[in-house]
């Protein structure tokens, strides 16, 4: 049974003290339930409960990075002369596709190895990998399987490694929408003596669906409402088909009698059905439909049941709800669960079909006002300022946590957004340098300075990195010449020398842009440079190589290379990659790599390694590369301000192909959309007909007033968005939810400070002589909705510190049994002597200033834990089970309903007790 109306979860909250002395099990408890507990709460808060008014603002932010890596035991194939596949992967959320890998040909264990990311943009309920094998000779692609894992089971495989079995795609499982209906039960009274009766009516009404599947690119959804009976005879109802829409609402009321409450003059042919008196009301089912004409069945789209055996089930039931669709189930399926693939929906088979190797990393963060999170941006930003740098807030959570990836990101994003990534970087590095003895092992470890610096590289240097490789990155994608030089690789050994000429060609042209463009490197950029060549050369007064070889490992390692390498990962191109394409960037970063070695010592060891690179790395390692190389180092580092560093030319931000409506149109027609490819720069947003071609319009960026979504009702078309111009809207209709998230953040961020910006707006089209949102009759009609507010311009634009001290919080409660270790060692070690304590992995060079700073970090922790635990309290009771927010037919919100509810006092503090 669900809960009927709202949840009043009683608050349990550990004071201070109840959080030491009990323990060191708590805080990994308490980290797995808080992330199990938030994910769950994330999809509540979505789709914005309405709570009392004076509730603080919480939003949610969600971040999602999958690394693809490999397929292992694929099955062959049945027909042809090739039993082995041409395979790639598509990545989708529910059954709307985001990414899809390069193709690998010819095997039956693909290596992808690509990586993708991106800002979550709306709610989904299932993150799924289909794996599909590209068959020519079909001359279609057919899918293999697929990898389902439920939205709040990601937090399993955080981080990690794991390998997924696949398992078949059955179409009756293609499920993602929810429905809303409205249920009355009534006895159908015929006299006195009637007023006691059991239920004999049932009024059902079909209000509206959301977010249904699409299928073959359109969506007209009807439902079929069936009424079951206990004597296994059913009645059904169809509605009304509603075209080119995702989200139909329907509203028609049906009305179901009991057989033996009919009236004599019911017509029983269309019911089939006698007069019983023992027959009751068994079970409602309302399954949606894709109306497909020319197709030989319809495609199901899902499927609600609602229980209505008995008093308590109709009672339940009797109300206006909102239902997950669910799959279509079959009795003779079997839905174990696989340990390996805990949470794929019901309707998926256990058949061995293969593995896929997936490493993912996703976070949902809740976060506050900026004002919650005073004290520990405060404890945060004094990092900079604490002497030694061992005992600052930054330094502690890059060694208490597992990957320094993972403090670095939300650090650098904070110092970098109050001015401060400088000096933080400097003081982190004048200890890292101090503690090492050989010049040649400078920044080579896993520290976090090293990933600090990886991060702020490309959170300043992105522009100029696009500038720098674009265009010589698009003539290897575009002429695709042929540079493999290992022998084992190639099946003509004499196609070896011409393809040693072709790379040649590729590396000098990178090289020649990458040592040409000192003076467009970022400012901020150039100052790091110049603190770490400073402090290397004060270490190692005596080597003279190291004031290169210590920025080299940066620029040419850690921030050309990695682009050159994945250059999609950089938004250098959003096209895909073939293997031979692949295999040529794989060749050329690895001459970068060496290249940049050019003013170390180990240069020469690094061309002993593979001996077909030896003629390549001859070719490059002279006197005039070498030159290039340390002369495009000192301008990059010869000071903290160095003079031009304006791009006299546009950068491009973002392009790809998209679908737009003609400007000026008055009348709605497909003709009227085209497929176009758009550009946009730092100055204007142009596109074309196809990539490459004169731009067939240009909108200069301080001509752009707003950038909205478009309501869908306005064209009946998904991910549409709207850039308001001074005379019209242009109408673009993106490839993907994602794709139009990007865009839209892209442009409201650059257009931010437009002086002619709108303050309203209108959300829906102006169609047929007036607005759809407002029914306004005049097209110069004012806007009936206040635009979006989007962030701060400029370098900081894509930075959140509010978000990033919500996430650095979040890491200090997952990793909070290795913060209280740490404070015990210091408790223990010399608190009064001041004495150096050393740790398996963690160095304490003063023990009073540590151990007040992790007394600091501990009471601030829990304090904005405190304000979690309400906002939790507050949301799960205030949200009804049945609500659009929590829609019956899944149990995230009865697992967190109970959780809250069930835990008294005493579980808290052993979930919430930390060790002294």
């Amino acid at each position: 049974m669900g809960v009927k109306g709202s949840c009043d979860i009683q608050e349990v909250v550990a004071s201070p003290m109840e959080w030491e002395g009990q323990g060191g099990r708590g805080a990994s408890q308490l980290s797995a339930n808080l992330h199990s507990q938030h994910s769950i709460v994330s999809r509540l808060q979505r789709d914005g409960v309405n709570m009392a008014e004076g509730r603080r603002k919480v939003r949610v932010e969600e971040r999602l990075k999958i690394k693809i890596g490999e397929a292992k035991n694929l099955q062959c194939r049945t027909h042809g002369s090739v039993n082995q596949r041409d395979v790639y992967c598509t990545l989708s959320l529910d059954q709307e596709e985001i990414f899809r890998t390069s193709t690998m040909e010819r095997t039956l264990d693909p290596f992808f190895g690509e990586e993708f990311q991106f800002e979550v943009p709306r709610r989904f309920r299932y993150l799924s990998v289909y794996v599909y094998d590209r068959d020519r000779h079909l001359k279609q692609d057919k899918v293999l399987g697929k990898v389902a894992i439920k939205r709040e089971d990601l937090h399993t495989y955080h981080n990690k490694d794991h390998w997924f079995p696949i398992v078949p795609v059955d179409a009756d499982s293609e499920v993602q929408g929810k429905a809303n209906i409205e249920v009355k039960l009534d006895p159908v009274l015929k006299g006195e003596a009637d007023v006691g009766q059991q239920n004999s009516r049932v009024t059902v009404r079909l209000i509206e669906c959301s977010d249904l599947t699409i299928k073959n690119g359109n969506c007209d959804p009807f439902a079929n409402v069936t009424m079951c009976y206990s004597n296994s005879k059913q009645e059904s109802r169809r509605t009304k088909v509603k075209r080119k829409t995702v989200s139909p609402h329907f509203d028609e009321v049906l009305v179901f009698e009991l057989p033996n409450s009919r009236g004599q003059n019911h017509d029983r042919d269309t019911y089939s059905l006698q007069h019983e008196q023992d027959v009751e009301f068994s079970e409602l089912r309302i399954t949606l439909w894709h109306d497909s004409p020319g197709m030989a069945d319809n495609m199901f789209l899902g499927e609600v049941k609602i229980p209505l055996r008995g008093l308590q089930q109709q009672q339940f039931a009797a109300s206006n709800k909102w239902y997950f669709l669910q799959p279509r189930s079959h009795k003779n399926h079997s839905y174990s669960r696989s340990p390996g693939n805990s949470g794929f929906p019901p309707g998926t088979h256990q058949d061995s079909l293969g593995t896929l190797r997936l490493n993912i990393h996703y976070t949902a963060d809740h976060v506050f006002s900026s004002h919650v999170y005073d004290p520990l941006r405060q404890l945060i930003l004094q990092s900079t300022q604490i002497e030694p740098v061992t005992s600052s807030a930054a330094y502690i959570l890059g060694e208490i946590v597992t990957s320094k990836v993972d403090a670095a990101q939300p650090l650098v994003r904070v110092f970098m957004h109050y001015g401060e990534i400088v000096p933080m970087i400097r003081a982190l590095a004048r200890w890292e340098i101090s503690k090492v003895t050989d010049a040649n092992t400078i920044f080579r470890g896993n520290t976090l300075v090293s990933k600090m610096m990886d991060e702020a590289m490309k959170l300043a240097g992105l522009h100029y990195l696009h500038n720098t490789l674009r265009s010589s990155l698009d003539l290897v994608f575009r002429e695709r010449k042929p540079c493999e030089i290992d022998p084992a690789r190639v099946r003509d050994p004499a196609m070896i020398e011409a393809n040693l000429t072709n790379l040649k060609e590729y590396v000098e042209n990178i090289f020649e842009a990458i040592t040409t463009s000192a003076l467009h490197c970022p400012s901020l950029m150039c100052q790091m440079f110049h603190d770490l060549k400073e402090l290397a050369s004060t270490r190692f007064p005596d080597n003279r190589e190291v004031r290169y070889s210590v920025i080299s490992g940066f620029i040419f390692l850690r921030f050309f290379a990695p682009a050159i390498l994945g250059p999609k990962l950089f938004d250098l191109t959003t096209e895909q990659i073939d293997s031979q394409t692949n295999r040529t960037l794989t060749l050329i970063s690895k001459t970068i790599q060496s290249l940049g070695n050019l003013v170390s010592c180990r240069s020469a060891q690094q061309t002993r390694k593979e001996e077909y690179m030896s003629a390549l790395y001859k070719a490059f390692c002279t006197k005039k590369h070498m030159q290039a190389v340390r002369q495009f180092l000192e301008i990059i580092s010869a000071s903290s301000d160095p003079g031009h560093r304006t791009l006299d030319s546009p950068v491009i931000l973002k392009e790809g192909v998209m679908i737009k409506r003609a400007q000026g149109r008055k009348r709605f027609g497909r003709k009227n959309f085209k497929q176009r490819y758009f550009r946009l720069t730092t100055q204007d947003l142009t596109y074309s007909k196809t990539k490459g071609k004169e731009p067939l319009c240009c909108i200069p960026l301080d001509q752009i007033l707003a950038v909205e979504r478009l309501q869908e009702d306005s064209f009946k078309m998904k991910n549409m968005f709207q850039i308001i111009q001074p005379e019209r809207a242009l109408y673009i209709q993106a490839n993907n939810c994602v794709e139009e998230k990007e865009w839209i953040d892209i442009l409201t961020k650059i257009c931010q400070t437009n002086a002619n910006r709108l303050e309203r707006y209108h959300p829906s089209a102006y169609i047929n002589g007036r607005w759809m949102c407002c029914q306004a009759p005049s097209e110069v009609a004012p806007g009936c909705s206040d635009v979006s507010q989007g962030l701060e311009v400029g370098l900081q634009m894509d930075l959140d510190p509010d978000r990033e001290l919500q996430r650095i919080h979040s890491l200090f409660i997952a990793h909070m049994d290795r913060l209280d270790r740490l404070r015990s060692a210091c408790e223990c070690q010399a608190v009064y002597t001041g004495d150096m304590c050393f740790l398996p992995s963690f160095i304490i060079e003063d023990v009073q200033s540590c151990f007040k700073m992790l007394n600091q970090l501990r009471e601030t922790v829990f304090n904005l834990e405190q304000e979690h635990r309400s906002y939790l309290k507050l949301l799960t009771r205030e949200t009804k089970y049945g609500s659009k927010q929590a829609p019956i037919g899944d149990d995230n919100y009865l697992l967190l309903a109970a959780r809250v509810r069930h835990q008294d006092s005493s579980q808290l503090r052993i979930t919430c007790s930390l060790p002294k």
